[in-house]
């Protein structure tokens, strides 16, 4: 994908626009910035911040404002009396207040469509599959303190082969997860708003739609890939958490807040579970209070899945084209609201 500046293509931005680029320090801050800025044509103006409170004149101009994983309140959208689109650099959206954006008929897109994040997101999701089945992070620790750990993990040493693996929320990244699921021999089953195609379940190797509650019930590996709204916050809370096989495995690399924490740290305390892996937490970065950094079986990474230098181009394209065909009066793709 290849931003429109061709000037014969369509209008264009006009002079008088102004972007603001929103990029947290945890995701790169000016650094990840400044690399949107040479995507825009001449005529757009773009300021770089890392907070929208940041420069508060900046707030107060801008026409678009571009967000990565920085949070968009109903105040920094009271305070810019001129915006006309929230872009969000992700596939998810909620650190933006969508009903402050609603009331004011501002939408908000994301880069869903692009896929920009999916091979990442899946990778990392079999990353900590397989360092979970392998027991790779206690036996890297075990070897360099001088301890042959072999005969201590041979016994939660596991395969992913005719395991099952449930996937929560089979978009764009779902069907990914699928894909080297297939390649793996697992069997699949998934939850979402409504079946696949029966030509679609079979490509991916048969799988099977159920309620999330029957999921969770008979899968091996649970991984979560569903967006976070109020429906889908805590998820994974006790009372579900509990309908999980003690030899399942929890893998997060959607958002953490999908999961109570606490419960989750309770099941692997409890033995409950076998193990989890996750990307995500809530909030980032995670506090020195984060239970689940010393508990049981546990394999994190600080949410790296959708930042690898490949993935960020892709998302940085995917959301500049997105705000170049706005200004050019063209359709808007992935509006969330």
């Amino acid at each position: 994908m290849t931003p429109t500046t061709d000037p014969a293509a369509a209008t264009g931005p006009q002079p008088d626009k102004h972007v603001l680029a929103v990029v947290s320090p945890h995701v790169g801050g000016r650094t990840a910035g400044a690399a949107l800025t040479g995507l825009f044509p001449g005529q757009a103006r773009v300021t770089v911040v890392e907070t929208a409170d940041e420069d508060p004149a900046a707030l107060r101009e801008a026409q678009i404002l571009i967000t990565g994983l920085s949070p968009v309140t109903a105040a920094h959208l009271a305070a810019a009396p001129d915006l006309e689109l929230v872009q969000c650099a992700s596939h998810g959206f909620d650190y933006v207040d969508l009903d402050a954006a609603r009331s004011r008929g501002i939408p908000v897109c994301t880069i869903g469509s692009s896929g920009a994040e999916k091979q990442n997101v899946a990778e990392q999701t079999f990353a900590l599959m397989l360092a979970l089945a392998k027991q790779l992070v206690p036996a890297h620790t075990a070897l360099v303190e001088a301890d042959w750990a072999l005969p201590r993990l041979q016994q939660s040493l596991t395969e992913l082969s005719g395991k099952t693996l449930g996937i929560i929320g089979f978009g764009q990244i779902g069907a990914e997860v699928a894909r080297r699921a297939v390649a793996f021999d697992m069997d699949i089953v998934y939850a979402g708003p409504r079946p696949l195609a029966p030509e679609d379940e079979a490509r991916f190797g048969g799988a099977r739609h159920l309620a999330v509650d029957e999921l969770l019930r008979t899968a091996d590996y649970i991984s979560l890939h569903a967006p976070l709204t109020e429906h889908t916050r805590h998820l994974l809370d006790a009372e579900r958490l509990a309908l999980l096989k003690p030899t399942a495995f929890v893998i997060n690399t959607a958002r953490g807040a999908l999961v109570d924490q606490d419960a989750l740290a309770d099941a692997l305390e409890a033995g409950a579970l076998a193990g989890a892996g996750l990307d995500v937490f809530d909030p980032e970065p995670p506090t020195a209070a984060l239970r689940l950094l010393k508990a049981p079986n546990v394999v994190l990474s600080p949410h790296v899945a959708g930042v690898t230098r490949e993935t960020l181009v892709r998302i940085a394209l995917a959301a500049v084209q997105n705000v170049i065909d706005h200004l050019a009066g063209k359709p808007l793709r992935d509006v969330v609201s």
